[in-house]
């Protein structure tokens, strides 16, 4: 019996996010479908070399070349004729917002089923008020597992219409590569410290905070700093200090990877902290209130059962250097080790490799 193919569109969103969730539920699926990764993210280039994954990409509406109600029959027909070309039986999109296009998609062919990947730890944002409607224009909900659930209490914490999953994450233990193993492959120095930096850039707030975790890194003797993308402003503008060794690392999946760190710098997304706390990277954490994801919270569950220590995000100056630069020396001198994060990829709920594949 041949294996069903199924469509899993992402949102271009904020970061990778979205992105690396569909990577993973991707790679669970291998054995029991033929899964497509559909996204309007740039990072797709990536994927296909590493996982060997069939990956379409399609431009998003913010390149602003047509104008919305385009772009959406655009993205109506993309999906469409890579429906007919494959045979798919499922349509996920894991997103905030499903697009017009999407819904459309689904709309024109009756017998596909379109299923919503949708993250709890809502902010109450506008987009709240079109869950009821945007829900029964689903044929199913799936609701990645958060270890900061207990912490929800946004406008889908109390909704019953979807099906929760363990958490999703693309750090296997098992298929990490050891310390030494990993900084072969990022061509690091395997004497020497190493930090992970991973707060993106682009608006003003976002720029500050690199640059204020990159200066709390100065002092910290021979270190090693790894980016996932270069420190610079929309405009060309270094937001690195001098003095730092800086490389820009461009491996995916990351997750494969994190042991290479002694410490890292992350923002308190969900992918951010479903990855490094399961590898027991020593991390500072700092929210983002940018989007729906109520960073807050999960931060909030994350230090109130020790699992990392939160600074918020408002605080750029002296002090927040400083209390980066003592808090991951802190971290690596004393080598802790965060607990109890078995728990993500073991035990939990239903898994979404089913739930998608008899959809």
């Amino acid at each position: 019996m041949s294996k069903p193919t199924i469509i899993l569109a992402t949102s271009n969103g904020v970061g990778m996010g979205h992105l690396a969730r569909a990577s993973a539920v991707a790679l669970a699926l291998k054995p029991v479908a033929n899964p497509i990764i559909v996204s309007m993210a740039g990072g797709i280039a990536e994927i296909p070399s590493f996982m060997g994954i069939r990956c379409e990409y399609i431009p998003g509406r913010d390149r602003l070349w047509m104008s919305r109600e385009k772009w959406d029959a655009y993205l109506r027909d993309r999906l469409l004729a890579l429906v007919d070309e494959t045979d798919a039986k499922v349509l996920s999109f894991d997103g905030v917002v499903p697009y017009p296009g999407v819904i459309a998609a689904r709309n024109a062919n009756p017998k596909l089923k379109l299923v919503w990947v949708r993250r709890g730890l809502w902010q109450k944002k506008p987009q709240r008020f079109i869950l009821g409607l945007q829900a029964k224009m689903m044929d199913a909900i799936v609701e990645p597992g958060d270890i900061a659930r207990a912490y929800d209490f946004g406008p889908t914490s109390k909704r019953k219409d979807s099906v929760l999953t363990s958490p999703v994450s693309l750090f296997r233990k098992e298929d990490a590569l050891s310390r030494e193993d990993a900084r072969k492959a990022l061509g690091l120095d395997q004497n020497r410290p190493v930090a992970l930096v991973q707060l993106g850039t682009g608006d003003s707030d976002v720029n500050h905070k690199m640059t204020a975790a990159l200066e709390g890194l100065l002092g910290w003797k021979d270190l090693q700093v790894i980016l996932t993308k270069a420190p610079i402003d929309k405009d060309g503008n270094s937001l690195a200090p001098e003095g730092l060794d800086i490389k820009v690392a461009r491996y995916f999946p990351l997750a494969k990877v994190l042991h290479a760190f002694d410490a890292g710098i992350c923002a308190t997304g969900y992918n951010g902290v479903h990855e490094l706390l399961p590898a027991q990277v020593p991390t500072v954490f700092v929210s983002n209130i940018r989007g729906t994801d109520d960073q807050e919270a999960r931060a909030r569950w994350c230090h109130d059962f020790g699992q990392l220590r939160n600074y918020r995000i408002h605080k750029y100056g002296q002090p927040y250097r400083q209390s980066v630069q003592s808090f991951l020396k802190q971290l690596v001198d004393k080598r802790l080790q965060i607990s109890c994060m078995h728990l993500l990829l073991s035990k939990q709920l239903q898994r979404p490799r089913p739930l998608l594949s008899s959809a």
